[in-house]
């Protein structure tokens, strides 16, 4: 992995936010729309809001830009060079720059995906989320697994990296039949893989007909077993777990993400984005409006579409700090945690969760969770936290 002591680095999001459908397990800002979308426009609004937000970070170096969505691989590839052009005006932009694109296997072609590499693309990350073609169905996705192998086939072509996402702990998923599937994902993987449970989000389809006891997801047991399989599998295979949901070959893990994991700083634009930045010496968050014609409208009027946001004390940063930092295999530095939060984590707190063989020392200055830590997370930092 990427040294972690160095600077956690400084990326840029750009959410495109329509879809060809909505999928009924997301809970993301994605929008539907039966009219074809001006793209141009969006994109001189995403410009708008870039040159907004450069005067709030000032002049930084980009590590990486992850263009996520909704489907930005709905977007002409002038459309994402309008966008790459609009981050290089406004930030320094290395020549080893991660550039990373959520695309959907149902709007792959060719032509595009070598349009996308021309604007200087060099990352795709696919959304196939099944290999067989029953729970891509019940998962709402516009592929079947003939079309998803055909634009990883594409994308190993095409791009110099690639990732695909699945979801497990799918409705009658048995261990056997998850590691089976998570072999053959290997096998077609080039150098990473996102590998998610699913959850049931409120607001969503899927919410409602789980709570109608028609969507029966496994229980904690055998959610706990299916992560168990997916450390074992990959990591035998040579994609180990570099953070709680994602597994790369060591110097593949996403770079983009890394920056949000070890706390860095990002600006984030379009539609809901959300960004992370230090300015005039604070830590601020903001975020801008969700609706995609609104946000539009408000670049169009004020030159930005941010709509909230607030200043973080030292301990709010300390706890996202922990928050996000204990995702990663290589765990926290906790003389960052004490800078940030003023004081060390608790001695008994750290000691009381060894003993229960939930975190372990790396060296004499790092904190990580166990394997057993990973697989309840969320209690771990909130005993922490407190």
């Amino acid at each position: 992995m990427n040294d972690s002591s160095a600077d956690p680095g400084f990326g840029l999001y750009v959410h495109w936010p329509f879809c060809a459908a909505k999928c009924p397990y997301c809970d993301f800002n994605s929008h539907v729309r039966h009219q074809p979308v001006d793209q141009p426009r969006f994109a001189a609004a995403l410009a708008r809001e870039m040159a907004a937000i450069r005067q709030r970070t000032g002049p930084r170096t980009l590590t990486s830009i992850f263009l996520g969505g909704g489907t930005p691989s709905l977007m002409d590839p002038a459309t994402v060079g309008a966008v790459l052009d609009a981050a290089a005006a406004n930030w320094d932009m290395p020549a080893n720059i991660e550039i990373t694109m959520e695309a959907n296997p149902s709007s792959v072609e060719a032509e595009r995906f070598r349009g996308y590499r021309d604007t200087g693309v060099n990352r795709l990350s696919l959304g196939v989320q099944a290999l067989n073609d029953t729970d891509l169905r019940f998962l709402g996705r516009l592929h079947n697994v003939e079309a998803a192998l055909g634009a990883i086939r594409l994308a190993r072509d095409i791009f110099p990296r690639m990732s695909f996402d699945l979801i497990y702990a799918r409705p009658g998923q048995t261990p056997e039949a998850w590691a089976a599937e998570l072999g053959e994902a290997i096998g077609y993987a080039a150098d990473h893989l996102s590998l998610y449970q699913l959850t049931i989000e409120e607001g969503t389809p899927f919410f409602a007909l789980h709570a109608a006891g028609k969507i029966p997801v496994p229980d904690q047991d055998a959610a706990a077993a299916l992560y168990e399989i997916t450390q074992e599998v990959t990591a035998a295979h040579g994609l180990p777990a570099y953070e709680i949901s994602n597994h790369a070959r060591p110097g593949a893990e996403s770079r983009h993400n890394l920056v949000y994991w070890r706390y860095g700083e990002y600006a984030g634009v379009g539609p809901g984005a959300h960004g992370r930045f230090i300015e005039s010496g604070k830590r601020v968050v903001t975020f801008t409006e969700r609706s995609p014609e609104g946000w539009r409208d408000l670049v169009e009027a004020k030159g930005h579409g941010v709509i909230g946001g607030e200043t973080l004390t030292r301990p709010e940063e300390a706890d996202e700090f922990l928050l996000m930092g204990l995702r990663l295999r290589e765990g926290i530095d906790l003389v960052r945690y004490e800078t940030l939060a003023g004081r060390p984590l608790p001695a008994k707190r750290i000691s009381d969760l060894r003993d229960d063989g939930l975190v372990e020392p790396l060296g004499n200055s790092r904190l990580r969770a166990t394997p057993a830590g990973m697989a309840v997370l969320d209690a771990v930092v909130a005993d922490l936290a407190r």
